[in-house]
């Protein structure tokens, strides 16, 4: 079974919407993926929720995209915002994005988010999503979420 934001937000409703509350509270954030010789690579990227899944769409014959076609593997950190407050927590998700060229798809896609033209369309399927954020001031709580597990909450001092 692959796992889509839909998917994931069925299984862990509260984690999902607080992860989309902080993607959604800035529009830039930094996706990883992985270089043709192995190593990471960051970048810059606007995700968007339609239809019940995490897409991202790029310019052109970027390396993001190449890299993305090469190796799906990704993961992306929301923006944490200015200073150090996190409000909300650090939240990343991690998975693998693939290609959508159907023109049909694309188009839907293209009427909900009206990307700069051309554009690569990326449809994720997630293995994992994790919030971190500090609790009373005392604690570091992490929240970790994958496919065909139970919301496992670690806390450390």
């Amino acid at each position: 079974m692959t796992w889509n934001w839909t998917a994931f937000a069925v299984a862990a409703p509260e984690l999902a919407a607080t992860a989309e509350a902080r993607f959604a509270a800035y529009p830039h954030h930094v996706l990883a993926t992985v270089r043709r010789d192995g190593s990471p690579r960051t970048s810059g990227l606007e995700v968007r929720f339609v239809g019940g899944d995490l897409w991202f769409g790029m310019m052109p014959d970027s390396l993001k995209a190449r890299d993305l076609r090469r190796d799906p593997r990704f993961a992306v950190q929301a923006n944490p915002g200015d200073g150090t407050g996190m409000g909300g927590g650090d939240v990343r998700v991690a998975g693998r994005a693939y290609e959508v060229v159907d023109p049909v798809v694309k188009g839907a896609y293209r009427a909900e988010v009206e990307p700069p033209e051309p554009f690569h369309l990326f449809r994720t399927e997630l293995t994992e999503v994790v919030r971190t954020w500090v609790e009373e001031e005392t604690y570091l709580v992490t929240r970790v979420w994958q496919p065909g597990r139970p919301v496992r909450t670690l806390r450390r001092r």
